[in-house]
């Protein structure tokens, strides 16, 4: 494709993003169903430049102000993050040296709210957790990509036959740090073209999500649910470290959602895995199963502000309404959740959020009005699984992930065993 042409889908793309009117994944997904023709380059270039805007809103709509034409174009021309080259064919001199000029300004010279790239609700909380110190360093991870982790499927394969596999395929593979199942990969690779993902050794998921479900330590032959199960990814890793025994209830409102776990179930070769949509956390579904269940993962609707390296768009898109409104969401999916379990089940209740409003509040609550769940140390649990340096992913007995910290999305999980 011409350069001028893709600059101006790039201004297309930026402009819908910009809306905020729906997932920035599920904007970027249909403008490339809508744009068939675009090779991985150029999906890559359109794709990284618009998550390069919202990651840094703030401050490149205030740089954009001296340009000239329209405001759409001058964002995608400074965000850029596709071949410099194609850039420099689809701009005349004038706004090349615009660009120089922009970006050879120290941002080190704006002020804090242009340089943290936040909403000012979201910044002051942050600020009271972790204050300055690493609310900066955090800042700093956010506004960047992040990585592609890989979880082994370890009913079928191994973790260091995977990772000499990928490397002979020349993908430059490491083993993640924490998660025993984990493998980090640099780049963004075509993943359907690998052997070792077609036949379903291997499935992208962060390594913060994967240790989320070593925390749940499912075993051979126990009856266990994912209430809030997604598209499954905690699900099938879950199931394989049941190695495909005992009985495994996949829960969730939407069955969009769980459609998305089939295909993913039948390269698992997973055969426990019972898939379930509900209408709600009190659905009769759910009560049949009261008292029966050995283990319960709650990985609940939360804001997905642990998330921003890969969604920026959350951050604009999330507000202190939303997020009170979460809380009582997740109290009561908590509350219905905790009923499955048998008498020494255990319960891990988790978010991808970063405030402790999502999080450690939640849990209290819980914690207070159920004193029939005893607290477990999630150091002690991860531990237990052959997790190491578990304490440095750990708080106050609870999981803490961040990016700044940890190189996963923000996580938290709490774990109870019921009396």
């Amino acid at each position: 494709m011409h350069p001028t042409a893709l600059l101006d889908l790039a201004t297309e793309l930026v402009r819908a993003v910009l809306k905020l009117d729906a997932p920035a994944d599920s904007i970027v997904s249909g403008f490339f169903r809508k744009h068939r023709t675009l090779g991985p380059r150029e999906r890559h270039a359109l794709a990284e430049t618009a998550y390069a805007v919202l990651r840094r809103r703030s401050l490149l709509q205030h740089q954009a102000q001296s340009g000239t034409g329209a405001l759409e174009r001058r964002l995608a021309i400074l965000a850029w993050s596709g071949d410099a080259n194609l850039l420099k064919g689809a701009v005349g001199p004038n706004e090349q040296q615009w660009r120089s000029q922009v970006q050879a300004v120290d941002p080190a010279g704006f002020s804090e709210k242009l340089r943290h790239n936040l909403p000012d609700w979201l910044a002051s909380a942050l600020r009271s957790q972790l204050g300055d110190a690493e609310f900066w360093p955090l800042v700093a991870a956010l506004n960047e990509p992040a990585s592609l982790d890989l979880r082994v499927n370890v009913l079928k394969a191994k973790r260091e036959d995977i990772l000499s596999i990928l490397n002979q395929a020349g993908l430059r593979v490491a083993p993640t740090p924490f998660s025993p199942w984990g493998i980090r990969v640099p780049g963004k690779p075509a993943l359907q073209k690998i052997d070792a993902f077609v036949r379903g050794d291997i499935e992208v998921q962060d390594e913060g999500s994967q240790l989320l479900a070593v925390l749940l330590d499912a075993k051979r032959g126990e009856m266990v649910v994912d209430f809030c199960a997604g598209a499954g990814g905690k699900t099938l890793a879950l199931g394989a470290s049941m190695r495909s025994t005992g009985r495994l209830y996949a829960f969730d409102t939407s069955g969009h959602r769980l459609d998305a776990l089939k295909p993913r179930m039948a390269r698992s070769g997973l055969s426990n895995v019972h898939p379930a949509q509900i209408a709600h956390e009190r659905d009769e579904r759910v009560k049949r199963l009261s008292g029966k269940i050995d283990r319960v993962l709650v990985d609940a609707p939360c804001s997905g502000l642990g998330t921003l390296r890969r969604n920026p768009d959350m951050k604009w898109r999330q507000s202190p309404q939303a997020v009170a409104e979460l809380q009582v969401k997740q109290t009561a999916i908590l509350d219905s959740a905790a009923r499955l379990l048998k008498s020494g089940g255990r319960l891990v209740y988790a978010t991808c959020s970063l405030l402790r409003d999502e999080n450690e509040a939640v849990a209290e609550a819980f914690g207070a009005a159920h004193p029939d769940f005893i607290p477990v140390s999630a150091q002690d649990a991860l531990e237990a699984a052959h997790v190491e340096r578990a304490a440095e992913l750990t708080q106050n007995g609870y999981l803490r992930l961040w990016p700044h910290r940890h190189a996963t999305d923000g996580f938290f999980a709490a774990v109870w065993q019921r009396r």
